[in-house]
């Protein structure tokens, strides 16, 4: 299988899940010329069960386009798992040979998806079907986990840490976490995290922002 070494592909749970993790990296490979390509798992349609799933999914899919082109993406794709049945519904729904497909058609370099100690159950999930994807396909890239839950990181101290700056994207990452306006409370929860986290980083290698991943692959 022929990787293409400037597609990147970001494997998520839900809409926004890209950007709060890798969301200034994908910026700045965008930016670089890069392909990046973002799969996500569930429509998150249960952030809002005041209101129909269908206005849900619609506001969803519209927003995380909309970001998607203001990043620089080159696209999204949505699977269509409910949450919280993410582990039954990639059995059920058979997505694994739709998965796989996907990898092929973008022959990605370099992957980033959840991390395997993230608090969040659907997070993990992912992280556990990307994972025996690439075990049933043989498809040998970089995998690179990252985090939005997760505030300490004891389970991941084994594996390779590399950090990347994003200095010049970081103002980007803000924008575009803002035009999810239909998740306002989560956007609020975790606002001062994605500050925190990008200036600690940042101070590990002498920048002002930066994100951190763990290589599993």
């Amino acid at each position: 299988m022929v990787k293409d070494k400037d597609s990147v592909l970001v494997i998520c749970a839900h809409a926004d899940d890209h950007i709060f993790g890798p969301g200034g990296t994908i910026a700045k490979y965008a930016k670089e010329g890069k392909k990046v390509y973002t799969i996500i798992f569930s429509y998150g349609e249960g952030s809002h069960p005041w209101f129909q799933r269908t206005y849900t999914i619609k506001a969803r899919v519209k927003e995380a386009r909309e970001v998607d082109k203001f990043i620089g993406g080159s696209g999204i794709i949505f699977l269509g798992i409910e949450e919280n049945k993410v582990i039954e519904q990639f059995k059920s729904k058979k997505m694994y040979p739709k998965l796989k497909k996907l990898m092929l058609q973008y022959s990605p370099d370099r992957i980033f998806t959840h991390a395997i100690d993230d608090p969040h159950p659907d997070h993990r999930a992912v992280n556990k079907c990307v994972v025996e994807t690439l075990d049933r396909m043989k498809y040998e890239c970089e995998v690179y986990m990252f985090d939005v839950w997760t505030i300490f990181n004891f389970k991941k101290r084994d594996y390779v840490k590399i950090v990347v700056d994003i200095s010049g994207t970081f103002k980007t990452k803000i924008k575009a976490l803002r035009m999810f306006q239909s998740q306002g409370f989560a956007l609020f929860s975790l606002m001062w995290s994605i500050y925190w986290r990008a200036w600690i980083s940042g101070l590990g290698i002498h920048v002002k922002y930066a994100e951190e991943f763990y290589k599993i692959r």
